[in-house]
This record gives structure tokens, sequence and C-alpha cells, in this order.
């Protein structure tokens, strides 16, 4: 490719708003533009970047027995219907009807599209199986932000696993953890499995891929001593057992004027630290309130909850709501005395006594309160969000917390999908049964911008060369006669053996070229110029660490092959 027949539009400023370094630099060096909110058009620099990641993914997953489909993006809202999912997924789904009135959706995974397909397998002989395809998906996104990283429609690889029994589906998912682990590594991605949420797609567990990154919007725990790695949503610490004193033989009201807060109550004459205090939560929980109880200064997972009910709409009861269930407004809550709702606890809870809650009386709680004696707790489970600093659940360290991008993300589907769409084979033994499935995804888009997060610097983008939209730039200083056919020769000698090369034969300055380069992050930067020329020489630079060296023409090709050959051995 020739820069001056290309479309590169960079810019010398980021894009306002923007605030991810993936976001920037892909506006900035000419990748994408934005077409509305959450939908970006890909520009053919990132073209080139994305259908270099889809070869990875296809090769990687053809090594463990893919077999590629492409599956419709419309889907007729009985499928999601059968699989109770068509009200579980909520607004996030595109849903449009069409002029006959037939409900429809826009796809944003297709689990019940392939478990469909899979209702024409007949027998165990036919298993396993592996499909997967590229496809564009659709979700809106209530927040979209932060570029590529959270959009309404994106590219998505998503692989289906079919299995005559949990064997076989563990077998499967092994395959695709280690499938995945290569593809990041190829990527440049430092990736990180952790025990995750399966969420909406239910199932018996699932495995994300993280990538640490101040731009992610997920929290993962994690030890470094001894690997223990979980999404907030599902991550479990060691805390500090906290001794009681015998207490009161029964919980006592008094008088807290105009307290409303933990912090407040722990000022308060009389009062205790936080983590003395129960603290109350109501929620609405589909059709039904439940109470959600914690220590003081501990803080409630929703997602911990939401799985613990197995819900599909859960939200912070309102004010108004709480007054008739309680009679008293958040501040003065409590679960002393309370029958007629379902209680939930936090396990750090258990079998602590001398405590203080609300009393459901604005004004008023109680003091002396023992938790397992006092009140109705129906079940005992675990409710708070880890803290970093606090030890890890399988080691004697402690664990750090930060943010990460979720780069790929694998599920244990078990037969959810194959017996609401009627997906059986015929066993061993001649009796019907439902087929275990996997999933397994990876967004394309998502992971370019993951790339970019991890490899940058304060000139612009650092690609791998896996990755890199070009392998190589051949910057031309001038534009006399010997500069051009030099560079020319040397493009066309360099495609020749297989590599990418972009040609800057632009009637720019020196300065524009070389820092249009750096922005848009090619791996190696070839500088002719009469100056070497003279001498029979051309320069070579290494993006990544900015060392140059100058080499005579006859041994370029060789150089350059031979660096793109050992930056792709990881790959």
């Amino acid at each position: 490719m020739r820069w001056s027949h290309a479309f590169i539009p960079t810019l010398r400023d980021d894009p306002a708003g923007a605030e991810a370094v993936s976001h920037k630099l892909l506006v900035r060096a000419g990748y994408v533009r934005q077409l509305m909110s959450g939908v970006y058009s890909l520009l053919p620099a990132a073209f080139r970047v994305r259908s270099k990641i889809r070869t990875i993914i296809e090769e990687e997953i053809d090594r463990i027995g893919g077999q590629q489909f492409l599956l419709p993006a419309i889907h007729p809202a009985e499928v999601w219907k059968r699989s109770g999912r068509w009200e579980a997924v909520g607004e996030e789904m595109f849903r449009l009807r069409d002029r006959r009135g037939v409900d429809l959706a826009l796809g944003m995974t297709h689990e019940e599209v392939f478990a469909t397909l899979a209702a024409e397998l007949t027998s165990y002989k036919q298993l396993p199986q592996l499909w997967y395809q590229i496809q564009t998906k659709f979700r809106d996104e209530p927040r979209a932000k932060s570029g590529v990283l959270r959009v309404r429609e994106f590219t998505m690889k998503d692989s289906y696993s079919f299995d005559i029994d949990e064997a076989g589906l563990a077998d499967q998912f092994e395959a695709h953890y280690r499938a995945y682990t290569r593809i990041f590594e190829r990527l440049g991605l430092n990736s990180i499995p952790v025990k995750a949420s399966s969420g909406v797609m239910g199932g018996t567990g699932s495995v994300e891929f993280m990538v640490p990154s101040d731009a992610g919007e997920d929290l993962v725990a994690h030890s470094e001593e001894c690997g223990y790695a979980a999404n907030i949503e599902q991550a479990l610490s060691r805390i500090d057992v906290i001794e009681d004193d015998a207490g009161l033989p029964a919980p006592e009201k008094f008088p807290t004027p105009g307290v409303r807060t933990i912090d407040a109550l722990a000022a308060f004459p009389g009062g205790a630290s936080a983590d003395r205090q129960i603290k109350t939560l109501v929620y609405s929980a589909d059709d039904e309130y439940v109470l959600a109880l914690l220590r003081g200064d501990h803080s409630l997972q929703e997602q911990k909850l939401a799985e613990c009910l197995a819900v599909n709409k859960l939200r912070p009861a309102h004010e108004d709501e709480i007054v008739e269930l309680l009679g008293a407004t958040p501040g003065s809550l409590g679960g002393v005395g309370i029958t007629e709702l379902r209680i939930l606890a936090d396990l750090p809870l258990r079998g602590r006594r001398s405590m203080i809650t609300g009393a459901n009386d604005d004004g008023f709680h109680f003091r002396g309160v023992d938790v397992e004696r006092d009140i109705r707790v129906e079940e005992w489970v675990d409710l708070r969000e880890v803290r970093a600093g606090e030890g890890c659940p399988q080691c004697s360290g402690v664990l750090d917390v930060f943010k990460a991008i979720e780069v790929g993300h694998i599920f244990k589907l078990g037969t959810k999908y194959s017996e609401a769409l009627g997906a059986t084979v015929l066993g061993d033994e001649g009796k019907e049964r439902e087929i275990w499935m996997g999933s397994y995804g990876i967004g394309l888009e998502r992971n370019m911008a993951a790339v970019i997060e991890s490899h940058n610097d304060e000139r612009g983008i650092l690609w791998p060369v896996a990755v890199a939209p070009w392998h190589v730039v051949i910057t031309l200083v001038k534009l006399d006669e010997e500069t051009s056919r030099v560079g020319h020769e040397l493009y066309e000698a360099l495609r020749a053996v297989g590599v990418d090369v972009l040609l800057d034969d632009r009637d720019e300055r020196p300065g524009v070229k070389f820092n249009d380069a750096e922005l848009i992050g090619i791996p190696l930067r070839i500088t002719v110029g009469p100056r070497g020329l003279s001498d029979g020489v051309v320069e070579i630079s290494i993006r990544e660490n900015g060392e140059t060296r100058h080499h005579n023409l006859g041994e370029v090709v060789e150089v350059v092959s031979s660096f793109i050959c050992s930056a792709s051995e990881g790959s």
C-alpha cells in the first residue's frame, strides 16, 4: 500500500470526551470513526488489524476441531422465548417487528440458534461436535463508552461444543481454555483466567480471561502468591473473626435521633463501630421483596445476591416501597421481628452477638442483637464484595484488586438450551439424552482495543508484529528520483517475500511522516534518503524501543524478514 493512496486520516489532537487510551489512539491514528453512540466505522488500517486477529482466532479454534458457520443476525423471538431469555435478557436486546407484526431480535449471542441446529443431530455417535462463527452482534448498551471497548454493534467469535455427557463438556471446556491462552499470547496480551459469574447465560460455571488495564470496567481479585483470581462478582476472601461479648438477653431499643448512616451511628454516643453494626438492604427481586444483611463495614455485591436468589431482575427498593414494607426509611432498618420477608444474611454475620441494627422506627435502633437468636435468617450466603488487602481464600497471601478488560469468556452451559430447544440424541443404551453444551466467546474489536491499552507510549500505538496493519513502513524523506527508485524497489522486494509494507510516498515533511508512522504503530521503519544512499545504506528503526541501525541495501530484506520471524516466534 502506498500512503499517498491510502485513507489513514491521522489527527493531531485527542477526540473530545475520550478517556480510554485505546479510544484516543484509534481515532487519532485513523483507525476508527464514530457514527453514533456505541457504533463505529472501521477504517482500512483497523480492518487489517481485525483481520489478523480473526486469523489467529480461526487458526486456534480450527486446531481444536472447530467447524465454521455463519448464522443469521436476525432471530425470531420464538427461540429466545423457548429458552426463557426473551424476558430474562431485558433492555440490552434490540427487539423489532417485521411488517407482519412478528417479534424479532438482533442477535446478541447465538446459543438458541446453534441449539436449534444441534436438534438435527440424532445419535451419540455424531458427538462430540465443535461449531463456531465470527459474526456481528448487537447489544443496546445503556452506557456505550471507551471507544470500541463498550459498543452496541461488534464482531464476536462465538463457538459452541456439543457432547453426550458432562465429562465430554469438561474436555471441550479445557480445550478452549488452552486455545484461548494461546490466542491471547499470540495477540501480545497478558491475560489472567478468572472465575466468573455466568449471568443470563446460565450453566454450571464460567471463566473470564482478563487483561489488567485502567480502562477496564471489571474488577478482579488476584493473589500473586498462589494465582487465585476471580471476578469481583464471584471473589472470596479471608477476613479476621471478631470476638463478641455475651451481649444482652434480648434486643434493647434506644433513641438515635438524626442517625441515618453507618458512620453517624459509629460516632453516636452509645453506638458502635461499623464492624459491630448490621447493614440492612431492601431489594426488589422479580416479584418479591427481600432483605440482605451485611456487616456495617462491608459492601453488597449485587450479582452474588442475584445468583443466590436465581432472579432475572434485581434492584434496590424505592424509599416509598421500603416505608410501606417496614414502616421506616433507610437508615433505621433492621431484621429483628421481621417474619413476612425473605431474609438473606452474609456469612461473616453468623454467630455474631451484641450487634446494633435499625429498629424499623425512624430515630431508633436496637442494641444487644444476637443475629441467629433475634433475626429469622432464611439463608446464610456469601454476599460481600471483597476488598484489596484481605486474605486470599486459597493461601496465606493477600488479595490485590484491580481493573481489567474482559477479552474472552467461556461457559459450561450444561443441558439448559438443549432441553429447551429439543437438542437430543439417542445414547448407546437406545434412550433419548440431552446434549451437553458449552459456549465460548471472544470480541474482535475489544481485543484490538485491549492490545492498544497494553502496547502504547507517548508517541502512539506499539502494535505487536502478529497484528500490526503493516510490518514495515518505508519512509521517503525526499521524493527525488534516486530516493523514490530505491524506496519502490525495497517495497516490491519486501512484498515479494510476504512482508506487509506501507510505502510513505506522500509529499510531506519528514517530521510529519515520522510522527504519523509512530502514531499508527508500525513495528519497523525503513528511512530512505539521499544522505544514506550516498553511502549505499538505509536506516532501520524498531518502533518499540527506538533502536536504529544503518544497513546496506543488499541486506535489508534479510534483516526485515529475520526481525519479523523472530518477533512472530511467540505467535
